[in-house]
């Protein structure tokens, strides 16, 4: 590819760097768009992967489809066939409806896995099926479904080693292999370092009205020498920080240095020190006391909130109760009607015993007071509980107009039982 090509791609997405490594990986992605083979893309992590599919979809026969990025290491691994093959309705706890999944709703376009070394053996299995067949089968279905789908894949797991600790199957590793891509780490990109703090100070710059910071000269020496674990991503955060909490505006290699580690060997971070190089923990101390603070105050809230609740709880337990008591006098009143009415004439011995129960309105459903009892005790009418019953049949169905459903009701008895004292009674003849 000729230079004013490259530029053009670099300047589309915003591509910053001119070291051989990162022209050849651009280079090989627009030679192999307008295939279909299945690309591999490795490199460290924070270097720039994602751009490489991007590159190729928008420059292949597919671009006018659709383009998913899916990082197979954030899915959990109990969905993550949900997720990229569909599922059926019901095929498990919480699948209500059908989902055609990634590679049903991606047909005809572009699918980047990042993170490939992350999925799972099963999964795996059913990926190398669809690289070779282009067919899957929903999770819970049994009906094979074709796709039309360009795979390009990215790892920053060591392939090789996966393999031989039986992590990653090796056919599906050749089968993602067909076009590998290498991207450079960071720190074998030499000058772009330079090049890609200078976009990123103009960036904060631009976003939050501030005067751009720049590298001095030893501070350049120190950048190009470290080795920058986090690669493109810490670069950026590493600009970041400056750009807000640098008082200066030329930084040099000092200032440089509270926020990278001394030693440029080193792939640690570096803490923000104060001048005189000692560090100070009198922020860490009082956002320590400060979430503690918090805490305690969450803590109080929560014992207060859990009070209330188990306090609304038993009054809710209470008048549960309550009503259940209710309901069961309710019908132990009526059973005590409806058995007083079946039962034959009393004998003095059951006379007298009776003085000693209750006995209950059956209008109001209360309890009599004691001097009523007496007194229809006394009465030699009530003696007979035949005379008792007759009269109470005789005063419902006067009270309700003869209707027999409604007296019924109103003696808590069934229509039926009620029909069988009305004729024990002799009462046909005064319905």
């Amino acid at each position: 590819m000729n230079t004013t090509e490259l530029q053009k791609i670099k300047q589309r997405y915003n591509i910053v760097g001119n070291c051989d490594d990162l022209n050849h990986a651009l280079d090989v992605a627009l030679q192999v768009a307008p295939t279909d083979l299945s690309v591999l893309i490795v490199g460290e992590s924070g270097v720039g992967k994602e751009i490489i599919p991007r590159v190729i979809h928008d420059n292949s026969p597919r671009k006018r489809e659709k383009y998913f990025a899916i990082n197979c290491g954030s899915i959990p691994e109990g969905t993550i066939d949900s997720e990229l093959f569909g599922h059926e309705k019901g095929a498990y706890t919480g699948a209500i409806g059908e989902s055609e999944g990634y590679f049903g709703t991606a047909n005809k376009g572009t699918i980047f896995l990042d993170e490939v070394g992350e999925l799972p053996m099963a999964t795996q299995a059913r990926l190398l099926r669809v690289l070779e067949t282009g067919e899957y089968i929903r999770v819970g279905g049994q009906e094979i479904r074709k796709t039309d789908v360009r795979i390009v894949a990215a790892t920053n797991v060591n392939m090789h080693k996966a393999i031989s600790e039986n992590r990653f199957r090796e056919d599906l590793y050749y089968r993602l292999n067909t076009i590998p891509i290498q991207m450079p780490p960071l720190r074998e990109r030499g000058n772009d370092i330079i090049l890609l703090f200078r976009l990123f100070a103009m960036q904060m710059a631009e976003k939050y009205k501030l005067p751009k910071i720049v590298l001095a000269d030893d501070a350049k020496q120190l950048m190009l020498k470290y080795k920058w674990p986090g690669n493109v991503r810490q670069l950026k955060n590493i600009t970041e920080q400056m750009s807000i909490l640098s008082e200066k505006r030329e930084i040099d290699s000092l200032e440089l240095l509270k926020f990278i580690p001394k030693d440029p060997e080193s792939t640690q971070l570096a803490t923000i020190s104060q001048p005189g190089g000692q560090h100070s923990y009198e922020n860490e101390r009082e956002i320590l006391y400060k979430i503690l603070y918090e805490l305690r105050g969450n803590v109080s809230d929560l014992r207060r909130d859990m009070s209330s609740l188990r306090k609304q709880l038993e009054e809710a337990r209470g008048l549960s109760d309550a009503v259940e008591f209710r309901k069961t006098m309710s019908l132990n009143n009526s059973a005590s009607q409806e058995v007083a009415l079946r039962n034959p004439p009393a004998r003095p011995s059951e006379v007298n015993s009776l003085s000693t129960r209750p006995i209950v309105d059956i209008q109001t459903n209360t309890p009599q007071p004691e001097e009523a009892i007496a007194e229809e005790i006394n009465e030699p009418e009530s003696l007979n509980l035949n005379d008792l019953g007759r009269q109470m049949v005789v005063k419902a169905l006067e009270r309700n107009g003869g209707n027999r459903k409604k007296a019924a009701l109103e003696l808590g008895i069934s229509d039926r039982t009620l029909y069988r004292r009305i004729k024990q009674y002799g009462l046909e003849s005064n319905k």
